[in-house]
């Protein structure tokens, strides 16, 4: 504030201040960003400039002074299945650069960050950590499902139609009943996909007001909690709360532990750590074993199930989540928030008016988390797999690997009838550097599960899973193949074993053999050499990371 607005040497500033407007008193006030992300080709974000004008006049009347942002966003959905996907999770450190680059360069007092899709929530709560002025999230709320034939439906259903097609199962005029009717309204996505995941997660470590993460996109009520979350960044600049304040190691924890009762996405456990680090936080994977190990799991939203982000909304939302994880003492309810208040606090009054949503602590879909984190041979260092969405058959498995160097030559063989019951379908060179851009493989997952394989076939990859993503679908195997990782071993026919309970990946070959491969294998030459993902590629780390970019050994300065 000082630095732009008082005094004689901040006449210059001033001068541009009128040009942009701004009235004496209103550069009497504090300037408050309001970061947002607002675009035409997102469905999640095409709100959002509704929910600005909300944020605006929240501020507006609690006595700041809003200046609106830009932040960009890719629609993953868009960009599935080709080139496009490689810039979705790039676009994390674009998006916490260029806000930390903005707040900075204009010395916002406060920001309120409007984001809604998978990137745009962990790269703000990247830059809210960097730049940590107080800041409040509000999100554009997710989609409304779809109807098909009376049922309810989501964007997973359309991909999996897709498959269902390829296969001879569903007609095209049946098809195109599905692509008319999944999305009909703006919104993230509706069941619980990365965005919905990202922006529950975010009410759960504190940076989000209630209901932040399941208020329908189309409801008043998203309005009103724009205006809530404006006055809410007023009193947390006047009791100086910043980000770094609320997000401690110990919310990040109770974070995890909301993401095993959810059965979130498993992009969580790429973008968790990611903003841990920027907090100054090392959050190992190790840990969200023994999250998982006591956390029951207690909602089956879609891909897991057939309720959507509108019916979690109507059950209580994340806090009623939380309040009956409370009734194990899962969560540290001493922790402050952007309310002003502590966990405990906020979630006092909460009411699960569901149980079949929500299901009771006492009666959970299972008494370990939705997430897994699996090791071996194959895996050294992690493999995530959305345990919630794994078929009970297929929690064991073992089968011979079909290995594919592609995500495009994957689907052409299960499109083409290659992959038969008890394949183990290994996708590889698809990690952040490999890829580069560590794609989704939702298309392939989706072609699966629409061909009947789900319950006989598993996939593997060390690129991820879109949260739309259901089966025995592991993905982030770490050391990628791309760096000499051992899925870059494996070979036609190789026997793959699959043991979610016991969180254990193994190809079953002599550690001899495995040797002799690996004194063999040879890098691959780059598929990009130019652009921004030529120096993503050169500075991304692996999954178990979280994908995070660093300096080259050779290049830090010493400190």
């Amino acid at each position: 504030m000082y630095n732009v607005r008082e005094g004689i040497q901040q006449a210059p500033h001033r001068s541009l201040f009128n040009a942009l407007g701004f009235t004496e008193r209103e550069m009497k006030k504090p300037m408050i960003g309001i970061v947002c992300s607002y675009n035409e080709i997102v469905p999640g974000h095409m709100n959002l400039d509704k929910v600005l004008e909300a944020v605006k006049l929240g501020v507006a009347e609690a006595g700041g002074m809003p200046v609106m942002v830009p932040a960009i966003a890719v629609c993953d959905g868009i960009a599935m299945g080709h080139v496009g996907m490689k810039y979705s999770l790039v676009t994390r450190d674009l998006i916490a650069d260029s806000t930390e680059a903005l707040a900075r360069a204009h010395q916002f007092d406060a920001l309120v960050m409007i984001p809604n899709c998978d990137k745009n929530v962990p790269g703000l709560l990247m830059a809210a950590a960097r730049v940590n002025v107080p800041t409040v999230f509000v999100s554009g709320g997710p989609m409304l499902a779809g109807h098909v034939n009376g049922k309810k439906r989501s964007l997973s259903s359309i991909f999996e139609a897709v498959g269902s097609y390829e296969a001879g199962r569903l007609s095209r005029e049946e098809l195109q009943v599905y692509e008319e009717n999944v999305c009909p309204t703006c919104g993230s996505c509706s069941g619980m996909y990365t965005a919905n995941s990202m922006n529950c997660l975010t009410e759960a470590i504190g940076m989000g007001l209630r209901g932040n993460g399941t208020i329908p996109a189309v409801y008043s009520a998203r309005i009103r909690l724009a205006k809530e979350a404006g006055y809410a960044v007023m009193e947390m600049l006047e009791k100086n709360i910043c980000p770094r304040d609320i997000m401690t190691e110990a919310a990040f924890h109770n974070a995890l532990t909301v993401d095993m009762a959810l059965g979130c996405s498993t992009n969580t456990m790429l973008h968790l750590p990611a903003i841990a680090h920027e907090c100054g936080i090392e959050l190992n994977m190790e840990y969200a074993n023994e999250i998982s190990a006591k956390t029951p799991n207690l909602c089956h939203l879609a891909p897991a199930g057939y309720s959507f982000m509108e019916d979690l909304n109507e059950a209580g939302g994340v806090y009623a989540v939380m309040r009956e994880l409370s009734k194990r003492e899962l969560l540290d309810l001493t922790l402050p928030t952007v309310t002003g208040k502590t966990v405990g606090e906020n979630i006092r009054d909460a009411v699960n008016r569901d149980p079949e949503i929500i299901r009771p602590i006492e009666n959970p879909y299972s008494e370990t988390g939705g997430i897994a984190v699996l090791r071996g041979n194959l895996a050294p260092d992690t493999g995530i797999v959305k345990r919630s969405a794994v078929a009970a058959e297929m929690m064991r498995h073992e089968g011979p690997a079909r290995v594919f160097d592609c995500e495009e030559d994957a689907i052409r063989a299960i499109k083409g009838g290659e992959i038969h019951p008890g394949d183990v379908v290994v996708i590889r060179y698809e990690g952040p550097k490999g890829g580069p851009g560590m794609r989704e493989m939702l298309n392939p997952t989706s072609a699966i599960i629409g061909m009947g394989l789900g319950s006989t076939v598993a996939l593997i990859t060390d690129g991820r899973f879109s949260g739309a993503s259901r089966g025995a679908a592991i993905g982030h195997v770490s050391p990628e193949a791309a760096v000499g990782g051992p899925i870059a071993l494996v070979r036609e026919g190789d026997i793959i074993s699959v043991d979610i309970p016991n969180n254990a990946l193994n190809m079953k070959v002599s550690e001899a053999e495995l040797a002799k491969r690996r004194a063999e294998w040879k890098p691959r030459a780059p598929r990009v050499t130019d652009g921004y993902l030529a120096r993503y590629q050169a500075l991304v780390t692996s999954g178990n990371r979280g994908a995070i970019l660093e300096l080259p050994e050779a290049l830090r300065l010493s400190k």
